[in-house]
């Protein structure tokens, strides 16, 4: 009996073909939805990174004077304006919206279908908030401020272009997850997950492994906040 049948792989580079062929799967014991996801976060993690390099060189590289963030992001507050004020409130309930997806994601291993509703739902809550946050400083910055992607009364007009581009960026990507958890809450509410219920799209059975998966994607868009936060507000 040959290798193959006994289940071990051959050595260098003909066991890595057949490692990655049809024969086998890749990632064992990983359900392949969340090999998935983990694929499709790395290939994001790409993207967010190109853009961040791409900025930083043009910042470093532009001869103009690039503008002040606590200048450009502050908030007034009776007469006074506050630097970074509501960077820091979108950052808190971005965050906080993180460990609610945790918690959430520990009531799914447990089956609470209840609470693990209840928290995913206070993590969509959080989400949209970050969102309608994000639009109202956009607002300013459009209305108020007259900053453009084409131009920029601060410094350099580069400034709103990778600004606009970098925060819609992820900014569509909260959006897109809170829409997801609000319908993984639904399903968690309604005991589809312990009836394994088919999605309505993908005809697939459904368990609470699914919001372990929403809960990498949430956990990445935070993760990429962070960055944003550091690279973009702070620097």
């Amino acid at each position: 009996m040959n290798n193959r049948a006994l289940g071990k792989l051959p050595k260098g580079w003909g066991g890595l073909t057949y490692d990655w062929s049809s024969d086998q799967r890749v990632f064992k014991g990983m359900p392949w939805n969340k090999a998935m996801m983990w694929i499709f976060l790395l290939s994001d993690t790409f993207i967010f990174c190109s853009v961040l390099v791409s900025y930083m060189t043009v910042r470093v590289s532009t001869a103009v004077s690039w503008p002040d963030p606590s200048v450009v992001f502050g908030l007034e507050v009776f007469g006074t304006s506050v630097p970074l004020l509501l960077i820091a409130i979108m950052t808190f309930v971005l965050i906080s919206s993180s460990g609610t997806m945790a918690i959430a994601v520990k009531y799914g291993y447990e089956k609470n279908r209840k609470l693990c509703a209840i928290f995913l739902l206070l993590t969509a809550i959080g989400g949209a908030t970050f969102v309608g946050m994000q639009a109202f400083e956009w607002t300013k910055l459009i209305v108020h401020e007259g900053i453009r992607p084409w131009a920029n009364p601060f410094g350099a007009e580069q400034f709103g272009a990778f600004f606009f581009m970098i925060t819609g960026f992820h900014g569509t990507h909260v959006s897109i997850g809170v829409i997801f958890l609000l319908i993984m809450a639904r399903k968690t509410w309604r005991g589809d997950f312990d009836r394994g219920r088919k999605g309505f799209f993908t005809n697939v059975t459904s368990n609470y492994r699914a919001i372990e998966i929403m809960g990498l994607y949430w956990h990445f868009v935070d993760l990429v906040w962070v960055l944003i936060f550091a690279f973009f507000y702070l620097w």
